[in-house]
């Protein structure tokens, strides 16, 4: 007798952490990269937090806005898809079990156990189990827009306050070293809490988010350089 119990799945969490991640990385990367660019063109201190309040308000729209158009989207696409499997079992149910049990074939099962379990499965709830192993689609995986947009938003904030709380106490002369050195060390511990709740390698994940956040910070600070002296 097989004795059940709990399990937790990392999967079940990608939905939201991608989101999350996203959110907060866009956020310190962002935020972080506009005051370094703005102080690096000379600007007061006091330009730099306007430009990294602005910078955190815009961002958490873009990002709430950006995350919810495009997961909408893809939540269409699936429910198009539910909608055209849904008539193919409504007008030609044999074609479409015949279909499932050849998928259960390729998965090493004989013709005849593989039609079983297709009969089977059908009859509890056909559309399920062809979004389940036809479409790759589950309950799981699927498609959650206000999620989505909701966690990204409030992740960039928090992300974003980051920087610029570092930048409030920063002194005036310091501002742009410590502010890129903090937004390098939040986004080392982000890439690390990343890895940690994936499941993934923490160095990797740690090292890729430090890099890129690295670079933003270079490339803003040096065109910021070059337009203050410009100008």
């Amino acid at each position: 007798m097989v004795t059940p119990h709990p399990e937790t799945h990392l999967v079940s969490r990608t939905g939201w952490l991608r989101a999350a991640v996203l959110g907060a990385n866009d956020g310190i990367i962002s935020t972080a990269s506009l005051m370094v660019g703005v102080s690096a063109a000379a600007a007061t201190p006091h330009d730099v937090l306007i430009a990294g309040m602005a910078g955190l308000v815009a961002g958490a729209m873009s990002m709430a806005a950006g995350e919810y158009v495009s997961v909408s989207s893809q939540a269409d696409t699936e429910r198009a898809d539910l909608d055209r499997e849904g008539g193919e079992l409504r007008d030609n149910p044999g074609f479409e079990h015949n279909e499932l049990a050849a998928i259960y074939v390729g998965r090493g099962l004989t013709p005849e156990l593989a039609g079983q379990v297709a009969e089977q499965l059908m009859a509890k709830d056909s559309l399920a189990a062809h979004a389940r192993d036809e479409l790759g689609l589950s309950e799981t995986t699927s498609a959650r827009p206000l999620q989505a947009a909701l966690t990204s938003a409030a992740t960039f904030t928090v992300g974003a306050a980051l920087p610029l709380a570092s930048a409030a106490l920063a002194p005036a002369d310091w501002l742009a070293p410590i502010v890129a050195g903090a937004a390098l060390a939040f986004l080392a511990m982000l890439g690390a809490a990343g890895g940690v709740a994936g499941g993934a390698d923490v160095l990797r994940a740690t090292g890729r988010v430090t890099f890129w956040g690295a670079l933003a910070l270079a490339l803003t600070a040096a065109i910021g350089t070059l337009f203050g002296t410009v100008v």
